[in-house]
């Protein structure tokens, strides 16, 4: 690694943003998990609010550059198809 002052302080940043992204990345994979889980044990009323938290956390990630806008649509968009699907069947 190079020794220049300005290429350690960039390397300590990136370190810290790596952690930061890890960290939320990893919430947004359980509140997805917890989303599915809801939806595959047909619970209507837990629906709603767990896609309104998985909704909430994918906008922080993208706005904080964690997620690409397109990536976070499609994520929503295959758990909403998913919970409408069990609203029209039963």
């Amino acid at each position: 690694m190079a020794v220049h002052p300005s290429v350690i302080k960039k390397h300590r940043q990136s370190l810290t943003r790596k952690v930061r992204n890890q960290e939320t990345k990893s919430r947004l994979r359980t509140l997805i998990k917890k989303a599915r889980r809801t939806i595959e044990l047909k619970d209507r009323d837990n629906v709603t609010v767990q896609l309104k938290e998985v909704n909430r956390a994918l906008g922080n990630a993208v706005s904080r550059g964690i997620l690409k806008p397109n990536t976070a649509s499609r994520w929503l968009s295959r758990l909403a198809r998913s919970a409408h699907r069990l609203a029209v069947s039963s």
